[in-house]
C-alpha cells in the first residue's frame, strides 16, 4: 500500500513574487480546498503517531500523513481549524531551542522571519488533538555536524520537547532533509519511532521508517497535480 506523507511549511498569506523561497507558503485558502478535496477522495488525514500502524503494516485504509516543518505559529492559526474541521490530525515538527522565536535559519537567504509557536501555544496544538514531533534544536544541517554534535542535536530535542509539553514526541524530521543512514541510526537510539526526509514520494510498509519519502505541497501546487501526487505514481518517479 502506498502512503502520501504530506509536507507544508508555512499557511499563510504568500508574499511578493521574488521573495526567497515564496513556493513554501501555501495560503489558508488552498490548504482549505487541498483538505476539502482529500475529504472528497476519501482520505483521513493523520498525524504521524496515528499513522504508525499503517506505516508497520498492521492496518490499510485510505490515509494520507500530513506534516508541518519548523512549527510557524501560521500554521495554529491557519492550519488547526480546517484540520479540525474535517476531522483531521497533522504533525508539526518543532525545533525545542527556538520555541518563540523565529526562522532565524534562514536570514542569510533573505528570508522574511516568522513567528515560531511558544510553548503555551504548542499546547494548544497538542490539546486540539495534534502531535509535535523534533526537527533538532536549533534546526542544523546534521550533515554539517561532527558525530557528537549531531547527536545531541537529534537527542535533545526530544527530550527538550517532552519537558517543555509534557507529552511523548516520537517522529523526528531531517532539516533541509539532509541526512546520512548513521544519522537515521542516531534517530532510532534516541528513541524516535520514524524519521521524515525531503525526498520524494509515496512511502510503503517495507520502507526503512528513519528515511521515510514526503510529498512536498507548495504554493503553486493546482488542486488536479494535488490529487495526482497523492493518487498516483507521479512523485514516486521524481523520488
Amino acid at each position: 500500500m502506498s502512503i502520501p506523507i504530506l509536507t507544508y511549511h508555512q499557511i499563510d498569506t504568500p508574499p511578493p513574487r521574488g521573495t526567497p523561497l515564496r513556493g513554501l507558503i501555501v495560503s489558508p485558502a488552498s490548504f482549505a480546498r487541498q483538505m476539502f478535496v482529500l475529504k472528497c477522495l476519501g482520505y483521513r488525514g493523520l498525524s504521524m503517531r496515528q499513522l504508525e500502524p499503517y506505516l508497520k503494516g498492521e492496518q490499510q485504509g485510505r490515509v494520507v500523513g500530513i506534516t508541518f516543518d519548523d512549527g510557524y505559529r501560521n500554521n495554529l492559526q491557519y492550519a488547526l481549524p480546517v484540520l479540525k474541521k474535517n476531522g483531521f490530525s497533522a504533525t508539526c515538527y518543532a525545533v525545542s531551542g527556538m520555541l518563540g522565536a523565529s526562522n532565524s535559519w534562514d536570514l542569510e537567504n533573505g528570508v522574511a522571519q516568522k513567528p515560531l509557536m511558544t510553548i503555551e501555544e504548542c499546547r494548544d496544538w497538542l490539546h486540539a488533538g495534534m502531535e509535535i514531533g523534533s526537527h533538532t534544536r536549533s534546526h542544523a544541517d546534521l550533515t554539517q555536524l561532527e558525530a557528537d554534535a549531531a547527536r545531541t542535536e537529534i537527542a535533545d530535542s526530544r527530550l527538550e520537547l517532552e519537558n517543555s509539553l509534557g507529552c511523548e514526541v516520537r517522529h523526528f524530521c531531517y532539516p533541509y532533509g539532509r541526512f546520512t543512514p548513521e544519522h537515521g541510526n542516531m534517530a532510532k537510539q534516541a528513541g524516535y519511532h520514524t524519521a521524515t526526509t525531503m525526498r520524494r514520494g509515496r512511502t510503503h510498509a517495507d520502507d526503512d521508517p528513519y528515511a521515510l519519502r514526503r510529498i512536498m505541497v507548495a504554493r503553486a501546487s493546482s488542486l488536479p497535480q494535488f490529487a495526482l501526487k497523492i493518487m498516483t505514481s507521479y512523485e514516486d518517479r521524481r523520488g
